[in-house]
């Protein structure tokens, strides 16, 4: 398969996708991502620049213990954004046919989950 049908799939996702490298560096952006980075938060190009410097030091933190997590094996990790456990980042590992963690992709969703900040 070529790789524009993988951008196509990846861009019919309705959720923002962001994947980064195991340096947290953005490497990828599907359509609804640039859409909300780029048009909606007025960001300018991001593929390329540390993810990390696009939060705070609290958010920093809870996206290293999420990536943690997925190196020591754990699939996906969820981190609830508010107190009522409506709004959540996702954060999915994604591992070559050996497992071995190749990054992670950011995936926003809203939930009704009853789970505890950092729950996975």
């Amino acid at each position: 398969m070529k790789r524009e049908a993988y951008q196509a799939i990846l861009d019919s996702v309705k959720h923002p996708i962001v994947f980064v490298d195991n340096d947290h560096i953005i490497r990828f952006m599907n359509r609804a991502a640039k859409v909300r980075y780029y048009e909606n938060r007025g960001y300018s190009e991001l593929i390329g620049k540390s993810l990390l410097d696009c939060h705070n030091p609290v958010s920093i933190n809870q996206i290293m213990l999420a990536y943690q997590r997925l190196r020591n094996g754990e699939g996906e990790v969820r981190l609830y954004l508010d107190k009522d456990q409506e709004k959540a980042t996702v954060f999915v590992g994604v591992r070559d046919d050996n497992g071995r963690l190749l990054g992670y992709y950011e995936r926003s969703e809203r939930t009704h989950a009853q789970k505890s900040h950092l729950s996975g």
